[in-house]
């Protein structure tokens, strides 16, 4: 089997509120929430997941909001960037709309020859638009028009301390150095979405502390037939993922990587409309099976998201 991934098919962070978190990104960045459930191992959070129309792979960032969460360090052993594609006319169309919404930004920079506008979300979470000649995609019906919409993942960056096998296990996955600049290595694999990732050796920079404003883990897609073989692989490889884990919309491995990442191997299928038509997408909450008789329970420990209005 080819151990090659075509790119990142979620990432998932944390934040502190709920409602201002589901804002932010339906309102602000016009993401469409595509799911609305729990936390699988902690029923008492949201688990919210945005992304394009469909909540295709590559496009879904997904958060668990603990309500008053301590705020986390970013530094090395995590994803310390998420990278959102535009394309290359949005560029003023961003940097006003950011603005006019009163978002912590950067000025916007050129690096890899394309256009960067850094900013930050309401937890501090590091975002960046990356203008390139991105897909047409199925952009959500929302306050963002459609030629300006996010289309999905451009990429993530990641940041270590020490090499620890990670650029080896990087390629091993598909993905092929491109460039270099300075201490950034970039490394792309062959997918529209989601193909970039930006290596950042540190050795200087302290350990990232998790909480919000930080990413919890970053997940790359996979197929259910291959899924298997993919824990193998990782086995073979002298890591130590999990057992294959039923998420409802898809099936997942995790493993802790030699520089302290969490990486997550997901299927792209079922997806999200396993359980919900595509018209009523995020409009509910939504449990797997093996919580549906526990609803009243769950429901009453879950805070208000307090955004009942939401552009879809």
């Amino acid at each position: 089997m080819d151990h090659s991934t075509p790119g990142i098919h979620h990432i998932t962070a944390i934040a502190a509120d709920p409602g201002a978190n589901l804002q932010f990104y339906t309102d602000t960045l016009g993401l469409r929430l595509v799911k609305q459930s729990v936390n699988q191992d902690d029923v008492s959070v949201y688990h919210l997941f945005y992304g394009d129309r469909n909540g295709s792979p590559g496009t879904s960032m997904t958060f668990f909001p603990y309500p008053g969460a301590t705020k986390g360090q970013p530094g090395t052993g995590q994803v310390t960037t998420v990278q959102f594609m535009i394309p290359k006319p949005a560029v003023d169309y961003w940097v006003d709309r950011l603005d006019e919404a009163g978002v912590e930004r950067e000025a916007s920079m050129n690096r890899f020859d394309e256009t960067v506008i850094p900013f930050r979300d309401p937890d501090g979470l590091a975002l960046e638009l990356v203008a390139t000649e991105a897909p047409d995609g199925v952009p959500p019906e929302g306050p963002v028009p459609p030629e300006h919409a996010i289309r999905g993942f451009h990429g993530a960056k990641l940041s270590i301390a020490d090499d620890r096998g990670m650029p080896g296990l990087i390629e091993a996955m598909g993905f092929t150095e491109t460039q270099q600049r300075d201490d950034r290595i970039r490394y792309e694999s062959t997918g529209e979405l989601g193909a970039v990732l930006d290596l950042k050796l540190r050795s200087d920079a302290a350990r990232g502390r998790q909480g919000a404003g930080t990413v919890h883990h970053i997940a790359f897609r996979t197929t259910e037939a291959e899924q298997a073989a993919w824990r193998t692989w990782l086995q073979d490889r002298g890591l130590r993922p999990t057992e294959i884990i039923d998420r409802k919309w898809f099936k997942s491995v995790y493993v802790r990587t030699g520089a302290g990442i969490l990486f997550e191997f997901a299927t792209e299928e079922p997806g999200y409309t396993v359980d919900e038509d595509l018209a009523d997408l995020g409009s509910g909450l939504v449990l797997p099976d093996w919580l549906a008789d526990r609803r009243e329970e769950i429901e009453a420990g879950l805070p208000d998201l307090g955004f009942p209005e939401r552009s879809q």
